[in-house]
């Protein structure tokens, strides 16, 4: 399960589970005051429920921040607590972002939501033709390109650059007519970030901070992994195992920046909420051109079905807009919203009702269970109605909970199989050495050291070692964003001709054929 799909599908459940909000009306301070200190104790509650290790949240009304809090600690085991300063990796909250500095572009008539990738990046190509000639910014930044949801985020485990990756994606099968279908992809998104700011001769990183975090003094947000690593102040990452948040990995997403390589904190986070809320202005200034942020929160797709549906059919409204999900509340007032999970230990949401001018942002350093999107729902509960109408994470808990077990089924593990009692042997190790290679994946290694196999795995030649398991079939460990913690299995297939790599055919058959 793939940490995009992830995000698109929680996103969809949870957007669409506030049934019983009433009419709010003017927010009068007693009101607001009334709803934060309601917050305050909930999320104290919540936390010790689900003892994520620290959170931190941010409320905006109007322009102004009016809540900004840090609870728990930054990493399990030591002191240090979390505040409003203290910086998370935001996982795919990235993409609203991103469609920020994207409407600063188009505002300033750089690019076009309407511009041809192939115009800005001639170079790309999608494994469609017609879809290559024909894909707009418009569509990649609403997931309606074709691609898979999660196409490319394989190879980014393996270690492959940014360049690497939006190059392979031409091997990817479309699932969907182009401009039509919505599946989640993080490198779609990537690529037509990327492909706007090529005229500009500047990286997407530096026009990140040039079109946003330093015109609105976001002066702890970085679109680059090395400057969440050099702050004193970060939460690290905890992943929940056997029902304990343990600090085990670290996630660069350094290669899909523009879709979940942002890295932020509360305070700097409601600068940008503001700016949403007050059609582009901060501080009493035009930052970004009102039209073309206004197009971001606008309905792009039906994000509640894979297959084609007109947008007047779209089961439960349920919409992607530029980087939003976009949505009603039942009284029929626009909503917007995302999540961004790392399986690997970050969780985060925000949402806004911009009619009421209200927005909040809620950042976990744990495994995504819901506790984000329980929050801010929770939250507009209490702002609009002065109690919860809802028990989000009865909602959310299960809808999490099947996305992990779908993630660890999708390739059997075998850390929890039972052995053969007689395996089959296997044959001469060295049988089995050689070069394999597959066109998307490209080239492995296996080798003979002593009584064992070793398999590397490119781009990066990582070492892992092969345990027999049955005839051709061995397992090796392998732990990453969207396989997880698992033993899987590489098989030798057609006499040894062939190696499948389980884990590696979530988005690609995983078969790698021997040329020497």
């Amino acid at each position: 399960m793939t940490q995009s799909k992830l995000s698109a599908i929680a996103l969809v459940v949870l957007c669409g589970a506030r049934v019983g909000v009433c009419q709010a009306g003017a927010q009068d301070n007693e009101k607001l005051n009334s709803a934060l200190k309601k917050l305050d104790a909930f999320i104290t509650q919540t936390m010790a429920q689900t003892k994520v290790p620290g959170l931190a949240v941010a409320v905006v009304y109007g322009d102004k921040t009016v809540f900004a809090r840090g609870y728990g600690v930054r990493k399990v085991g030591e002191p240090a607590k979390v505040d409003a300063d203290t910086v998370f990796e935001i996982a795919s909250v990235s993409k609203p972002i991103s469609s920020t500095i994207m409407a600063s572009l188009v505002g300033t008539g750089d690019v076009s939501w309407d511009d041809k990738i192939a115009k800005l990046d001639p170079e790309f190509a999608l494994s469609d033709k017609s879809a290559t000639a024909e894909v707009t910014v418009r569509d990649l930044f609403s997931h309606r390109s074709g691609l898979p949801t999660g196409g490319g985020d394989v190879l980014e485990d393996l270690g492959y650059s940014r360049p690497d990756i939006l190059h392979q994606l031409r091997y990817v099968p479309l699932v969907g007519p182009m401009g039509k279908t919505y599946h989640y992809s993080n490198f779609g998104l990537t690529e037509a970030a990327i492909a706007a700011v090529k005229k500009t001769g500047k990286t997407w990183e530096e026009i990140a901070n040039e079109r946003l975090y330093s015109r609105i003094g976001m002066t702890s947000t970085s679109s680059r992994f090395s400057d969440y690593e050099n702050r004193p102040d970060k939460a690290a990452l905890h992943v929940l195992w056997d029902g304990e948040y343990r600090n085990w990995f670290v996630r660069e997403a350094d290669s899909e920046a523009p879709a979940g390589g942002v890295n932020s904190n509360v305070r700097d986070l409601a600068k940008w909420i503001s700016l949403q809320l007050n059609d582009g202005r901060f501080d009493g200034k035009q930052v970004v051109d009102a039209k073309a942020l206004a197009e971001t929160h606008k309905a792009q797709i039906c994000s509640s079905v894979a297959g084609p549906v007109a947008m007047d059919q779209c089961p439960g409204n349920h919409f992607y807009g530029l980087g939003w999900n976009v949505n009603k509340t039942e009284d029929g007032k626009l909503q917007l919203g995302h999540s961004g999970a790392f399986l690997l230990g970050t969780s985060t949401a925000v949402y806004m009702i911009p009619e009421e001018h209200i927005g909040i942002v809620v950042l976990v350093n744990g495994t995504p269970t819901g506790v984000p999107e329980t929050v801010c729902l929770t939250f507009f509960d209490y702002f609009r109605s002065g109690e919860a109408k809802r028990n989000y994470m009865s909602l959310a808990g299960p809808v999490f909970q099947g996305m992990w077990k779908e993630n660890q089924d999708f390739a059997k593990d075998y850390s929890k199989m039972e052995a053969p009692k007689q395996p089959a042997a296997a044959k001469d190790l060295s049988s089995y050495a050689g070069t394999y290679v597959s066109q998307f994946y490209g080239a492995l290694q296996i080798e003979v050291k002593g009584d064992r196999l070793v398999m590397r795995l490119p781009p990066r030649d990582s070492h892992h070692e092969l345990t027999h398991w049955d005839g051709d079939t061995f397992t090796y460990y392998f732990a990453s964003e969207n396989t997880e913690i698992a033993r899987r299995g590489v098989t030798f297939l057609d006499g040894g001709k062939k190696v499948l790599v389980e884990n590696l055919a979530l988005e690609n058959d995983g078969i790698f054929t021997k040329v020497n």
